[in-house]
């Protein structure tokens, strides 16, 4: 008899029928494949069901397999290096002038004066830029969510998108503000939200669907477009 199979998202996931226990198992294996287990008198709906749950795990694991087998994204420090913001590209444009990385006529300036800083003056300007567009974001969907901010923060938190601490402090990694503004809103109101629900039980996630419906897509998408941003690694060139 041949093992049943179920889809998800373009997958096949193969269905172990065994054991007693009444709750389902699921693993990501070694190469990357999924495989589930479950008793014979459970119903492929339940499995079904199961599995749709569990997608943003599905995402954040094969992620974080995918970053163990690849380097660190890394930039060059040089004219034409691509950069994100708000998942727009911008090219690199070492500039003769002098002050801060900026915007400018739709190249991403940066200072020759700068150059030896490497990718802190880079990240400086995400941290920046960053701080002013969220501020704005900050307001209304703390208002939808009835919290109280006393403190942005947008800064380098290592292997975590944002964090949320009483009394009101938010703080934001500065490389989520090369995601698209979907995402980046989905982390801010995912912290703001914490806020008021600090664990992610059932109370947590009703809290955020009330507010961002399809918050489900989104925590999916991040899983997915996450891997790909770069995390401050850059090289230089002359």
């Amino acid at each position: 008899m041949t093992a049943p199979t179920l889809e998800l998202d373009g997958m096949s996931v193969p269905v172990e029928i065994g054991g007693t226990a009444r709750r389902a198992t699921l693993t990501v294996e070694r190469d990357g494949s999924l495989r589930l287990r479950a008793a014979p008198d459970v119903e492929q709906t339940e499995l079904r069901e199961f599995l749709i749950s569990k997608r943003e795990w599905i995402y954040r694991k094969l992620a974080e397999k995918e970053a163990l087998l690849q380097e660190p994204a890394t930039k060059e420090l040089v004219d034409g290096e691509g950069f994100l913001y708000l998942g727009r590209s911008y090219r690199l444009r070492i500039a003769d002038t002098s002050g801060d990385v900026r915007l400018h006529r739709g190249r991403l300036e940066l200072p020759r004066s700068s150059l030896h800083a490497g990718d802190r003056a880079i990240i400086n300007w995400y941290a920046r830029c960053g701080t002013a567009w969220l501020q704005s974001h900050v307001r209304q969907w703390s208002t939808r969510l009835r919290v109280n901010v006393k403190r942005l923060e947008v800064t380098d938190l290592g292997h975590k998108w944002g964090s949320a601490t009483n009394p009101g402090r938010i703080r934001i990694h500065w490389a989520t503000m090369q995601l698209r503004p979907l995402l980046v809103d989905y982390v801010l109101a995912h912290e703001l939200a914490h806020l008021r629900e600090p664990h992610h039980g059932p109370s947590f996630w009703q809290l955020l669907a009330r507010v961002m419906p399809d918050y489900d897509e989104r925590k999916v998408d991040l899983a997915k477009e996450g891997i790909g941003l770069w995390f401050g690694h850059t090289t230089e060139r002359y």
